[in-house]
């Protein structure tokens, strides 16, 4: 990250969900959305069941007690590629160092019949098998898992049946490599890895142990589900996606930390008291009446990354369209004319066009097989500049990537790690009224936009007495389960609402009345 970068982080939370926004120099660049009636399953470990074996498919099915089974590609039996961003044991050290702590006096969990790790291709049906969720399920089918079993932590990683420690590849200096092995030598019990992650660069040693110990109470506290609950059973639920979120990038990088909800800053406030002291100071309650998101201008650019076209600067433009198979995204010259010959002119709309893609793949996290058609050119040099281009952008991104060269008919095919639901299956959800064809706000969303309006409303106004008429679905979905947040709302800002039903109303439109004025008021603010 360059020196010039302000790099923050917004937390937003609503009757409808919790949203985590980071931005960098005003850029809203990841924007992540925990929904109140989803259970994220990411990092979350299970006493599974096979269920069947497909030798023609390299897979196995497992039964985690969810609605559909699980995934199991063989290829994620005791799969390597797992530890690809961290450097094992000694391989960037001069001098060959231990790996084990002669001192550790820390007894391994026994364990050799019961969580078997790396189990063999020869699964068959009914054998019990301990699995953890990489991918949340979508478009109905079922959570993708491994058995390479790992529990994180803020500084450190457990990893299950293995033995070494390895040092993330963005701590450069290796005096500061070779003092963290030395520290996790100390307390590494036999038969575990350990990952030290970047953030745990110059912390010392109390710290790193203070999150080994909590580890190793969860790795205890799974064992003991794991020996008394027969399968299929959770046995170690992964935080919530804002906690977790706050876990793995919550960075050095990280340069404020706003909150809105005292929950959740104290939450954090407590941890960082406990993890990292020196962050404590990043971290800001947000306390005016205005929306968070509306008064840093992140809302208006959430709206922005849901639709189908993308402005360029240049006046080209982007459209991105969700097929079954892959994302395609269209790059098109638009308003520009240029003043150059067709080829340059080409290769300006496209060059912005790779920095564009980057950041909305980034943005939307848009997983999967994608497509990228850019405006055609003739020069090899210039298809080149173009692809150049895109890798150094896409280098900012967490997700991993895999991309191909552009070809003569100006194609580009990538792919793009899918951990979470995109953005827009985030957010939005499938419209009754065009069977699919379109998307509308979900109801979470919707409650979030009320929310953002009666805050922005009270700010500026002081009725107190409001009718809100929203379609039938929401008013019976706010009856039944937001009820308990309604009448917070109403205690927090002093205000009398009633929900009314009005089947004219689109699902995705509501209309505010106010009693003192005697009108509709949906439109003043």
């Amino acid at each position: 990250m360059a020196d010039d970068v302000v790099k923050e982080m917004y937390i937003n939370e609503s009757a409808g969900n919790t949203r985590l926004a980071i931005v960098e120099n005003g850029k809203l660049v990841e924007l992540y959305v925990e929904r109140a009636d989803h259970q994220r399953m990411v990092g979350s470990i299970f006493k599974g069941v096979v269920e069947n074996v497909i030798p023609g498919m390299q897979a196995a099915f497992i039964d985690i007690g969810y609605s559909v089974n699980a995934f199991l590609p063989f290829s994620e039996i005791g799969n390597p590629d797992n530890l690809k961003d961290v450097a094992l044991d000694n391989e960037e050290e001069t001098k060959p160092e231990p790996t084990r702590s002669s001192k550790s006096k820390t007894q391994r969990p026994s364990n050799r019949n019961l969580l078997p790790g790396r189990p063999s291709f020869d699964l068959k049906s009914g054998q019990e098998i301990l699995v953890q969720v990489i991918k949340e399920p979508f478009a109905g089918k079922g959570p993708r898992v491994t058995t390479d079993i790992a529990i994180p932590g803020r500084l450190l990683v457990l990893v299950q049946n293995a033995d070494f420690i390895g040092i993330s590849k963005k701590i450069f200096d290796k005096y500061e490599v070779r003092r963290l092995r030395k520290v996790v030598e100390a307390f590494k019990p036999e038969g575990f890895g350990i990952i030290v992650r970047t953030v745990a660069e110059s912390k010392d040693q109390k710290i790193l142990a203070k999150d080994f110990n909590r580890l190793w109470e969860s790795w205890l506290e799974l064992e003991r589900k794991s020996k008394s609950l027969p399968g299929p059973a959770a046995l170690y639920i992964d935080l919530s996606t804002t906690d977790s979120v706050i876990r793995d990038l919550l960075t050095p990088d990280i340069d404020k930390v706003i909150i809105d909800s005292k929950d959740i800053y104290k939450r954090l406030f407590n941890y960082l008291k406990d993890v990292s002291p020196s962050q404590m100071n990043l971290v800001e309650y947000y306390r005016s009446k205005a929306p968070v998101f509306t008064n840093h201008e992140i809302e208006t650019q959430i709206d922005k990354s849901l639709q189908r076209k993308v402005w360029l600067k240049s006046g080209g433009h982007l459209v991105l369209e969700h097929t079954e198979a892959m994302m395609v995204v269209d790059v098109n010259s638009g308003r520009f004319i240029g003043k150059r010959d067709h080829e340059q002119n080409s290769l300006k709309v496209n060059l912005e066009a790779a920095r564009e893609v980057a950041h909305q793949l980034r943005l939307r996290d848009i997983g999967g097989l994608i497509i990228i058609d850019f405006i055609d050119m003739h020069e090899s040099a210039n298809r080149k500049k173009v692809y150049n281009e895109l890798v150094k952008e896409l280098i900012h991104d967490r997700a991993r990537v895999a991309v191909s060269p552009i070809s003569e008919f100006g194609l580009l095919e990538m792919t793009r790690e899918r951990i979470r639901l995109s953005l827009l299956h985030s957010v939005s959800e499938e419209c009754p009224t065009c069977n699919g064809l379109g998307r509308i706000p979900s109801k979470d969303s919707m409650l979030t936009k009320i929310d953002s309006w009666l805050r922005r409303f009270r700010t500026a106004h002081k009725d107190r007495r409001l009718i809100i008429t929203v379609h039938p679905t929401l008013a019976t979905y706010i009856q039944e389960n937001k009820s308990k947040e309604v009448k917070g709302f109403m205690w927090q800002h002093w205000v009398w609402l009633e929900i009314t039903a009005d089947d004219q109303l689109s699902p995705d439109d509501f209309r505010v009345y106010s009693k003192r004025r005697k009108a509709d008021v949906t439109d003043i603010v």
